[in-house]
């Protein structure tokens, strides 16, 4: 016989991929070197890494003697268009074949090589002169492939033959063994051998071959090969069948595949379904979502973290594509539940649908959302579809505003689309209930376009409201896409004793303030009898109105409808934004106006003017700032937070609350270190020692005292609306918040020794001592009879 066929040659290459390419056979009479092409490769699987295979290439030669043909140049095939230079590092015989004239080739392995035991099992043996060692020739149909395998050296540890599904041979530790797929199934199985020669466990890459061929016919048609009005249909009724072949992530993979290209083709080419490959869609899908999520599903999310998100899009697309023709169309199963509607010309007030879930699910559009679509006779429907389980396989991706918490979703995902004429019609608003829900809920939808293409949980443009007449969660979203909610895994239940301690505390500071105010009535005139001491109470006093106010209003903000549709509930998160603000903005009123006597000794202003600067910074600047941050984040829908009429701490309206405060702090904190550096080293051209002292420690004293109340106290409030992880936060905020009326009084009011002096007058009738020096200014207030006294002693 003639050597017409050449060995297949072992060559060990630098190229990107993760398994070797596929052997494939060519036809006898080419000159060069050839070789299967690997898979393509998956962005997402770390493509682009430089690892050494060894791959195996068949060489064919039909007139000349294959050591001949070795000796002329030989071109190593690119694993991709894209792939790195490829280098040739070893280059070995394994196999030599001999073609008879049916093209039937007798194939033998050289020395230090053997056949894989499964290809074994079923080649005949050749029949030759020749005496070959037991499978050591095999015959080959003209059709088939084959090459022999690298022996392990002797006295290496082995993994024994193994015949379990598979036919295993020996394998050296340490490596891994590799066997093609049995029966109609295409592809590898792997098994690694272990360090101490003991088989590990199979992982199979094998797919079904029907599975396959579909998945072959929609890239067809993807790529225009096919009529999609017929195929599309035919596609969808075999993959219903199919669905019972999936046994391996592998084979889930490839129908998720196939829906996806299938939603594509209709997408791009306006094919529409009837009623039975719809119902083929909502039946193949629901058997995926009920399949073993802690097998199949999470061994194919490793491989693909997005096919439950691929997944989704492809149902939602194939679902809305209903012809009209089919229209009204109801289908309900245990994983999936849709319903579609063709709508009037006369739409009604509102488009309503429920689902029968646990808890119920109830979706409706408002009329003034539907409005837009009424012209020119086009055709309106809307397609409602329900998917159980699918949340739990989707990637825990969250977009910016969630933070990494741990959430827990619903077990449903809720998808509403609207076709008119032919398009999607992706904007609306659509009001959603999803039922009692525990712990404190988030508005989301599954946006696809996150995290380059996986897809996220997102709430931009959604949010949460109270329901009026039942204690369930709403949502309010002016889109339209799949929708669900998250409820964090972290979150502090309702506690009664902390809302009665709140609500207790917020009451008891009313009262101080309330008290204060009342002293300030009695007082006023007594403490105020210069400049220094009256911008000293003033500031104090607005600080005192602007707290009451504040207080009054987060106390009775609860009893409000919350959400962005109630008025009421954006003033009332307006106004304690604001006054929160100005009362800390006072304190920063307060603060300079103790720089300015600090360091323009000689050069002050007049109290006029000095309390026209401070009213302007006390009011003016945190009015702009609360309606800066209400024109910026309410057309976004971030500007309440969810469930309650406050700052949204997720889209970034709270910073503008937490950032001015920290940065009034800041700068209290520098003033207060000056001063007292002022008074540990006192100038003398800065008037009497005793006197300045005196001075200074009286305007300190409130901002010394309040000043660390305050931030404590606003740093604890934040930590309760960030850190959703220990109730003890809450707790010392709740107890810090309902003090600072008390410490305002205590501290701004009742311990002033004029304050002390005006109420002994007024309600004991003794007369207050002839010399007083207030301890709230910073100049010396000297009675008209003291003077009398300097005059006679001189």
């Amino acid at each position: 016989m003639v050597c017409s066929a050449a060995p297949v040659l072992l060559l060990a290459m630098t190229l990107p991929l993760v398994e070797p390419p596929a052997v494939r056979a060519f036809q006898p009479g080419q000159n060069q070197a050839r070789g299967g092409s690997g898979p393509q490769l998956d962005p997402e699987s770390g493509a682009g890494e430089l690892v050494l295979v060894s791959i195996y290439i068949q060489l064919d030669f039909s007139d000349e003697p294959w050591p001949v043909a070795l000796s002329q140049p030989l071109t190593v095939p690119a694993a991709s268009a894209s792939s790195a230079p490829v280098t040739l590092t070893g280059l070995n015989f394994t196999t030599e074949c001999n073609v008879t004239h049916d093209g039937h080739s007798y194939c033998a392995c050289l020395s230090g090589y053997q056949w894989n035991a499964s290809i074994c099992s079923h080649r005949q043996p050749c029949q030759t002169t020749i005496k070959h060692r037991p499978c050591g020739c095999l015959v080959l149909s003209p059709t088939e492939a084959g090459y022999c395998e690298l022996l392990p050296p002797d006295g290496d540890t082995t993994c024994p033959e193994d015949s379990s599904i598979v036919a295993w041979n020996v394998t050296k530790a340490g490596h891994m063994a590799q066997a093609l797929c049995p029966g109609d199934r295409t592809g590898m199985v792997k098994r690694p051998c272990g360090p101490d020669g003991v088989w590990g466990p199979i992982h199979s890459n094998c797919t079904d071959a029907g599975l396959l061929a579909l998945l072959l016919r929609a890239q067809l048609l993807q790529a225009g090969q096919g009529w999609p009005e017929e195929e599309v249909s035919q596609i969808l009724a075999q993959l219903q069948e199919q669905v019972e072949a999936v046994i391996s992530p592998s084979d889930l993979l490839a129908l998720v595949a196939t829906m996806t290209v299938l939603a594509k083709v209709v997408a791009d080419t306006g094919t529409q379904l009837n009623c039975s490959a719809l119902e083929a869609v909502l039946k193949t899908t629901d058997k995926v979502l009920g399949m073993n999520s802690s097998s199949l599903w999470t061994l194919a999310q490793r491989q693909t973290p997005s096919v439950g998100s691929s997944l989704l899009l492809a149902v939602e697309t194939l679902g809305h594509s209903l012809c009209p023709q089919d229209q009204p169309f109801s289908f309900v199963l245990p994983n999936v539940q849709l319903q579609s509607q063709l709508l009037e010309p006369t739409f009604p007030a509102n488009y309503r649908v429920s689902f029968p879930t646990q808890p119920p699910l109830k979706a409706w559009i408002p009329r003034h959302s539907l409005a837009p679509l009424r012209h020119n006779g086009t055709n309106v429907s809307i397609t409602s579809l329900v998917l159980q389980e699918l949340d739990h396989l989707l990637p825990s991706n969250y977009g910016q505003g969630l933070g990494d918490s741990l959430y827990a979703t619903p077990g449903l995902v809720l998808a509403i689309s609207i076709m008119a004429g032919g398009q999607v019609f992706k904007q609306g608003e659509v009001i959603m209930d999803f039922g009692d829900t525990d712990g404190s809920p988030h508005c989301v939808f599954w946006d696809h376009d996150l995290f380059q293409g996986k897809g996220g949980w997102s709430d931009a443009g959604c949010q949460v409201q109270a329901a009026s007449a039942s204690p369930t969660t709403q949502c309010i979203c002016r889109h339209l896409t799949a929708f669900s909610i998250l409820m964090s895994g972290h979150t502090v239940p309702n506690n009664p004793t902390l809302e009665l301690l709140s609500q207790v505390g917020l009451g008891a500071s009313i009262l101080a303030l309330l008290l204060c105010l009342g002293v300030y009535r009695l007082v006023w005139r007594f403490v105020v009898q210069n400049k220094v001491a009256y911008l000293r109470h003033s500031a104090l006093l607005n600080m005192v109105l602007c707290l009451l106010a504040a207080n009054a209003c987060f106390l009775g903000a609860p009893l409000l409808p919350a959400g962005p549709r109630s008025p009421l509930c954006l003033a009332a998160a307006f106004l304690c934004h604001f006054l929160y603000l100005a009362t800390f903005f006072w304190m920063l009123a307060q603060a300079l106006m103790l720089a300015h006597q600090l360091l323009f000794v000689f050069h002050q202003l007049s109290k006029l003017r000095v309390l026209s600067l401070m009213v302007l910074l006390g009011y003016l600047c945190p009015m702009g700032l609360a309606g800066i941050t209400l024109g910026l984040y309410l057309p976004r829908g971030q500007y309440l937070s969810e469930g309650a009429c406050w700052l949204d701490k997720k889209g970034g309206a709270l910073y503008t609350f937490v950032g001015p405060v920290l940065a009034i702090m800041g700068v209290n904190g520098l003033v207060l270190t000056m001063a007292v550096l002022k008074l540990l080293r006192p100038s003398l051209s800065e008037g009497p020692q005793v006197e300045k002292r005196q001075a200074l420690l009286g305007v300190i004293k409130a901002l010394l005292i309040l000043t660390p109340i305050f931030g404590l106290t606003w740093g604890l409030g934040l930590a309760t609306l960030l850190e959703e992880v220990s109730i003890v936060p809450h707790y010392l905020f709740t107890v810090l918040n309902a003090s600072q009326g008390v410490f305002i009084l205590l501290f701004g009011c009742l311990m002033d020794k004029k304050v002390q002096e005006a109420l002994r007058k007024r309600f004991c009738c003794s007369q207050p001592p002839r010399s007083t020096i207030s301890l709230a200014t910073n100049e010396t207030y000297i009675s008209e009879h003291s003077k009398g006294r300097s005059k006679d002693a001189r």
